[in-house]
């Protein structure tokens, strides 16, 4: 198995694509091929470790590009113009089959579009969508979609559901997975006209395609451990996201702060440093990996902007089983081989 590593994209590249590629290649069986600018990359490696790449595993090894799509640029432009970027080129590689599946940190919008333009969507698939990874209550959820599609119908909130069961069924195991719809009640009639009619879309179609469909879900419960998956607009998913992971950093800094607050806070924390560092851990969105791109014919994999080396590391390791348990060859199955009367109109 061959990991495309987009290594100039995010903002810490490419010192933290490098090192987290470095921490996670002991743990994880496939090669990894560094996507970017040889000589920035050697030098890097040189810099933090004092040796050559192949003296660090022979499985890590570095594809030269000369471009580097940049967070400001326009997405479809930069796909067009920029075909020696580090991500126009993973993105052809693995199109080409030198790869399995393809890593980045950088431009979202130009990651989504060049997803769809050049690795193309799933037949059946009206939109592709990121399935981001949260900590639940003895168990993780999925948001589905986190960020790639702010405005919305009905029939893919729907299909987000089928996608997002059908990832977790392949992938992590759990056999009939819970869906729930994002919304401001658990009523049938809450929420705006893409919630209502979204809801009665699934409630109709749920049981043709095996989706597990729960109902409204408010965000205060979406952690409860009693559904695995929250679907809903890319634009409310991705506010709803970002508003977890600032919840969880402050939530780390205030705990963190208050046992170092004095010499007996400090004494009395000791005996429960263990439980405090599997809490931390628990709520820590870095172990979870990054999102991926459900609904293209390749697997691909947005790690967040901000990436530093833990989260590259969770993300090859994430990247390797979602490889591994084949969950796009499942999504490809399921929509390209559903029967004429199973198909569903706009």
């Amino acid at each position: 198995m061959k990991i495309l590593l987009d290594a100039m994209g995010g903002d810490k590249a490419p010192d933290a694509n490098i090192k987290g590629a470095v921490k996670a290649i002991n743990d994880i069986k496939a090669e990894v091929i560094l996507i970017g600018n040889e000589q920035i990359i050697k030098a890097k490696v040189k810099e933090f470790y004092g040796k050559e790449i192949s003296e660090i595993s022979p499985r890590l090894k570095i594809h030269n590009t000369t471009e580097v799509i940049e967070m400001e640029d326009i997405p479809t432009q930069a796909i067009k113009h920029k075909k020696d970027s580090s991500m126009v080129v993973g993105f052809n590689m693995l199109k080409s089959g030198e790869g399995d599946v393809f890593i980045s940190a950088g431009n979202s919008g130009a990651l989504l579009t060049g997803a769809t333009l050049l690795v193309g969507r799933i037949k059946g698939v009206d939109r592709p969508a990121l399935a981001g990874i949260l900590p639940a209550y003895k168990s993780r959820l999925v948001l589905m979609d986190c960020g790639a599609n702010t405005n919305c119908k009905p029939i893919n909130l729907l299909q987000f559901a089928q996608m997002a069961s059908i990832y977790l069924k392949t992938t992590l195991g759990v056999k009939n997975p819970k869906v729930g719809l994002l919304n401001i009640g658990t009523e049938e009639t809450k929420g705006n006209d893409l919630t209502k009619a979204s809801y009665a879309l699934l409630k109709e179609k749920a049981e043709e395609l095996n989706i597990n469909f729960i109902g409204n879900v408010e965000g205060r419960d979406a952690f409860s451990g009693n559904v695995d998956i929250v679907v809903t607009d890319g634009f409310t998913g991705n506010i709803f996201l970002k508003a977890v992971e600032g919840l969880g950093k402050f939530v780390k800094r205030t705990l963190s702060e208050s046992l170092k607050r004095n010499i007996l806070s400090k004494i009395a924390a000791v005996p429960s440093l263990p439980a405090i560092n599997r809490f931390a851990k628990t709520v820590d969105y870095k172990e979870y990996g990054g999102a991926l791109f459900l609904g293209v014919k390749k697997p691909v994999v947005k790690a967040h902007g901000s990436s530093d080396e833990k989260l590259f590391e969770f993300t090859l390791k994430q990247a390797e089983k979602f490889v591994e348990n084949k969950a796009v060859e499942q999504l490809i199955v399921e929509f390209e081989n559903q029967k004429e009367s199973q198909k569903i109109e706009e």
